[in-house]
Formats: C-alpha cells, structure tokens, sequence
C-alpha cells in the first residue's frame, strides 16, 4: 500500500504541470496490462481482444449498446423464414482494408470456417449452432440452424465476426493475427505481441454503418503490466486512458484535474471452481459436495466486495450475472458462517482440514483474500498463479482442482453466455451432470422465453444445491481517461473508441 501512495505522488509531481497531447496531434494512447498474444479473435478470449476485433472487423449485425436493438451493420436487411432460417441482404460497395471487396463469399467462407469444429476456433458455442451457410448470389446469404437458437442475434452481432475469404484462405489464423484484415473503422499499422498496437483511421469506412463515422485519426495501444506506472503516464500525459483501474486506487484520481474517473457496472462476475466429477482422476477433497459447501460457508464475500472490489459490485448467488435473462437468483446460498464451515468439514472427513492448491490468474489480492478465509477454518491453499493462457489449457486437460476465475459472458445479456458455457459437457465442465446438462440443452433451444426461463431455473438451482460453483461478486470497471476525450462507458464492457472523440 505504501509502495502505491508513493507513485500516486510522483505521478501528482510528473503531471503537475503537463499537457495532454491526445488532441493535439489527434493520437488516443490508450493502456492496459493484458497481453493479447494473437488479434484473430476466433483464436483468442480475452476482454481485450473484444475491444480490439471491434475497431478492425464488422459483423452482419450490431447491437445498440443504448437501446439494445438489433440493427443491420454489414448486412443491410435481415429477416427470418422461419424459425430455423435467416436471411440476409448485404451491403454493397464494401471493401476491406487490403482492397478485397466484400461480398457474399466472405461471409460463407468465415461462418463456414468457424462453425467447422476441425478448425477449433476458442469459443464453440458461439458457432455450434450454425448447421449451414449458403451463397444465394453476390450479396444474399441464407443461414441454417440446428436447431431454433434464441441467442443467434447476439452472436451474429458480436463474436462473429466476418473476415476476407481470400486473405484469411492465404494466411490463415496465425497470419490474420499479426496482420489483421477487416472492414472495420480502424486498420492496424503495427502490432508488436505483448507490447503495443497501432490503428489508424480506415478513411473508406462506409456511410451508414450503426457504429458511425471514426472520429480520432489514430490509436495507439501499450501493454503497461504495472497499475501503478500506467497511472503515472495518465497523470503525465503519455497515456490518455486506461481501465480497470482498481478501486482503492481509482478513489485518489478522483478530483485530479484534467482527469476524469467513471465507474461502471460489468456483466463479469467472479466464482470459485471445483472438480465435482474427478476429472483429475485424484481424490480431491472437493469431490465432495460438503466440502465445496464449506468453503462457500468460510468466505465473506461482502467483505470482500466493500474493502477490495468497491464501486457498484454485489454478491452474487447464483452462476450467472444477476442482470442477464434467464438468471434465477432463488437459489441455495451459503452466507458467511465459518462455524459452519468447520462442521461441514468435520462431517465430511476433515476435521482438521486439509491442503489444496488453489490456481487463479488475476485479481491476486481478491484470491489473497480468499485464501486467509479458507485458512481460518482449516483450508491450507498453495496459490498457483498463472497467465490466463496457462491456466486455460489446464482446466481443458482437466487437471485442475479448485480454482477462482472469471467470466464476462462475452458480453452477452443471457444466461446461455455463461452457465451453459461451463455446464454443458464441454472441457470447461467438471460438473459432468447429466439432468443439468439436459436443462441447458432446452434452455438454449427454446424459443419460447418461459420454457427457456424454466429450464435455466433448475439448471441453476442444480448448481446451487450440489455447489459445483461457489460464484463469487458481480465486477465493475473504473476508467481514468484524459477529461478532453468524450468517452463512454457502456455496461457491456465494451470500450467503443470508434465512437470516441475529442471535446
């Protein structure tokens, strides 16, 4: 803590007397600690890499990120035939940022790509629904599912994307991800993996897309891994907007001239993890169902939210977030009771406790805070922290047996986005339940919203009362941006720089 005070105060003394340049010479430098080891998006799930894939690439549709309405971006019309078929008229004149012109063909060759499953693109459910894509001439696209999907606007709005056919058919993912091509308001100029990229303004941007006419001629983005120095840069006008500043931190910003700090809610929550099903194939103590009940028991989680996470945060109960459709808050919860705790633990075999690792990738003082809970009632944890990356491929292997991690539910207002991302039988699974994964199968296709509410209530209930989850708080993001920008932040957690400007 004192290490932070200290560079607040040098960042007062750096930025005392500085001007920022953003206006000037009409460059955003923007920060952040993440590294994005490829741009395709397709191969890639970070919170960063949605940023990003939304300033280099368009998809069919947009989601208005004030109204939620649905709106036509490179399609110019839509409709559905029925219940299982769309079709799209598309916009004509197009072209993408190496002169490809954009046609029907792109948009088969990229739904076609990523809903193939040889291709293993990150995120199958975001294209596991497609069953076909087919050419009806130069500008009109017919789209099959397999089955009704309530969420196909969503998708076809946000993750995806559409790529040029004969560039992505030449270079491929690894090609696309360090020369991005797209139809988007921005192209990159230079992208140096783990350390910076440059966009510039795609000046043949075309007239009447949603997203509207870029404004800042260019952007350019550093990974800074240290908060402390990224606020200094703000401070001293090196930098003109970073996120995710944290909380106690964001409350010394407050009031700085030339600064502005928003705070804003985030459809991420927090859970804990366990191997109920022996994926591992060792004998784990949360293989047992009293102990994960336990250690929801030991934790105080609204502790946890009004001293370390702050700004509009709540306790969660449920695994999902409380705003998105579908998310059943009357559950079985395990309030703070580390008396509990100890009993549970006694009644399943561990009176005196045990040791376990305990794996996590960001927020280690949130994961800090949750360990000395579970050491005050006999939990001994050995923290492993890895990069998202690492930790990832672990919990596909199934070699993980506790951890604590995040979801952002790819910003999708559904709870499709995440509960049936982690509990339908896939290698995020280690619930491997049977009834649960029959309950999101009918959630996710149904059309009709009471059965799909009915079938995420047991699904979710299912959850609660076995603990396969012990979710955690709701997040929120605070952003400290140059107070000459005309930024907004929007719930979905999605910085639209397209949409930014100067004052």
């Amino acid at each position: 803590m004192k290490k932070a005070i200290i560079c607040i105060y040098v960042a007062l003394a750096l930025g005392a007397g500085a001007a920022h340049a953003g206006p000037e010479d009409d460059t955003l430098r923007i920060a952040w600690d993440g590294e994005l080891p490829t741009l395709d998006r397709y191969f890639n799930v970070l919170r960063e890499g949605i940023l990003v894939s939304r300033l280099i690439w368009d998809a069919l549709l947009y989601k208005d990120p004030a109204t939620l309405e649905f709106k036509p971006l490179l399609a110019e019309s839509y409709r559905f035939v029925d219940s299982t078929t769309m079709e799209f008229e598309l916009r004509q004149g197009i072209t993408f940022h190496n002169g490809e012109p954009f046609d029907a063909d792109d948009v088969v060759y990229t739904l076609e790509f990523v809903s193939n499953p040889e291709n293993r693109v990150l995120t199958q459910r975001n294209v596991s629904w497609i069953k076909s894509v087919e050419k009806l001439d130069d500008y009109r696209v017919r789209l099959e599912m397999k089955q009704p999907t309530p969420t196909a606007l969503e998708f076809l709005s946000g993750p995806l994307l559409i790529y040029p056919n004969e560039y992505y058919a030449e270079v491929g993912p690894k090609g696309m991800g360090t020369h991005p091509v797209g139809t988007g308001p921005y192209r990159v100029v230079e992208f140096k993996p783990g350390e910076s990229i440059r966009f510039e303004i795609n000046k043949q941007y075309f007239d009447g897309s949603p997203k509207g006419k870029p404004s800042i001629s260019t952007i350019e983005q550093r990974t800074i891994p240290d908060r402390n120095t990224q606020i200094t840069e703000l401070f001293s006008g090196t930098v003109d907007w970073i996120w995710k500043v944290p909380a106690d931190q964001a409350s010394r910003i407050v009031g700085r001239p030339g600064i502005s700090v928003v705070n804003e809610q985030t459809l991420r929550i927090a859970y804990l993890s366990f191997d109920s099903s022996n994926r591992t194939g060792n004998a784990s103590p949360v293989n047992n169902p009293l102990v994960r009940k336990a250690i929801g028991h030991a934790i105080d989680r609204s502790a946890i939210v009004s001293k370390l996470v702050g700004g509009v945060s709540e306790v969660v109960h449920s695994a999902c977030h409380p705003q998105q459709f579908g998310c059943e808050q009357d559950v079985a919860q395990y309030e703070y009771d580390p008396e509990k705790a100890k009993q549970l633990l006694a009644e399943a075999g561990y009176p005196d406790g045990f040791e376990i690792d305990f794996h996590a990738y960001r927020n280690r003082p949130y994961a800090e805070a949750i360990m000395g809970y579970l050491q005050a009632v006999g939990i001994r944890t050995s923290l492993v922290y890895l990069k998202y990356a690492a930790l990832r491929d672990k919990v596909y292997a199934g070699e993980i047996d506790f951890n604590f991690m995040t979801w952002g539910s790819y910003s999708f207002n559904d709870v499709s986005a995440i509960t049936s991302h982690f509990f339908k039988g896939t290698q995020d699974d280690y619930a491997r339940d049977s009834q649960l994964i029959a309950d999101l199968e009918l959630g996710d296709g149904s059309v009709d919203s009471e059965e799909r509410k009915n079938a995420y209530s047991r699904a979710l209930k299912s959850i609660a009362d076995n603990a396969y989850w012990v979710p955690l708080f709701t997040y929120n993001v605070n952003y400290a941006f140059n107070d000459k920008l005309d930024f907004t932040a929007t719930a979905d957690e999605i910085p639209r720089f397209y949409s930014a400007g100067w004052k």
